[in-house]
């Protein structure tokens, strides 16, 4: 069940964001009820203190999470190589979440700033986990230009319409050979579920869990999930046929001639 991105193994599929929560209590504890080992964190809010940001690191055990600061609200190459620089400053760890967003309306991130952005820290020498549309041809780029993962949408971020790009993921995920993370408009467990029965490696989930009825529930429903897909697809499933087939063997029935 272990995976490893970069220097990293991790046991748990899920990683969990730290945005949108009511409050610092529940985000902790929905932390720990998702069984997740990775937590991301907006750096650029951090740094404004940006309401429910103020003093969020001081609410995340880092003996107990691996960081993965992010560049959200960076909408050119400049800003999230300038906010990545200002994580590393902060002495977080050499990892980035690079997400490059210029349009506040959709919410969908610049494929060619993402791309030019990567390409620059990674020779800096951070490790570097593009958020994406799902674009096959941009994941394999980011992926020969040395990222560490690929991080397709499976809808809007914050949408929770769940997942429209399924057939794009599953050929990501059928031509990568890093970790491909499903991040963005997973709703429901079931959502996560599907992408990791098709061999998606792991799911981010923030906005599902944080505004949830109640997020600590949702945030253990998302541990199930994400382990019950990923069991799913190392199993196997029995292979789709158009009619029906007996689950009982004809032979041997009493009566039967």
């Amino acid at each position: 069940m272990s995976i490893r991105i970069a220097d990293k193994t991790f046991n748990s599929r899920l990683m969990v964001g730290t945005g949108k929560f009511t409050d610092f209590e529940t985000m902790k504890k929905a932390h720990a009820a998702s069984g997740a080992e990775i937590v991301t964190v907006a750096i650029r809010r951090v740094d404004t203190n940006a309401p429910g940001h103020v003093g969020i690191m001081d609410h995340i055990d880092t003996n107990k999470y691996w960081i993965l600061p992010n560049t959200a609200g960076c909408a050119t190459v400049d800003e999230a190589v300038r906010v990545a620089h200002l994580s590393r400053a902060m002495g977080i760890n050499n990892w980035i979440k690079l997400e490059v967003i210029p349009d506040a309306k959709y919410l969908m991130p610049d494929p060619v700033a993402t791309i030019e952005a990567a390409r620059k820290l990674v020779e800096e020498g951070f490790t570097v986990l593009p958020y994406i549309n799902a674009d096959p041809i941009l994941a394999k780029r980011l992926e020969e230009i040395g990222c560490a993962t690929v991080m397709p949408l499976a809808s809007p971020i914050g949408s929770g319409y769940g997942v429209k790009t399924l057939e794009n993921i599953k050929i990501i995920i059928d031509q990568a050979t890093v970790p491909v993370v499903v991040d963005a408009g997973i709703g429901v467990p079931s959502d996560a579920s599907l992408v990791m029965e098709h061999g998606a490696d792991f799911c981010l989930i923030n906005s599902a869990i944080a505004l949830a009825k109640d997020p600590i529930k949702m945030a253990e429903a998302f541990k199930y999930g994400v382990l019950a897909g990923r069991e799913a697809y190392e199993a196997g499933r029995i292979p789709m046929k158009e009619y029906a087939v007996a689950s009982s063997p004809l032979s041997g029935i009493v009566g039967k001639n």
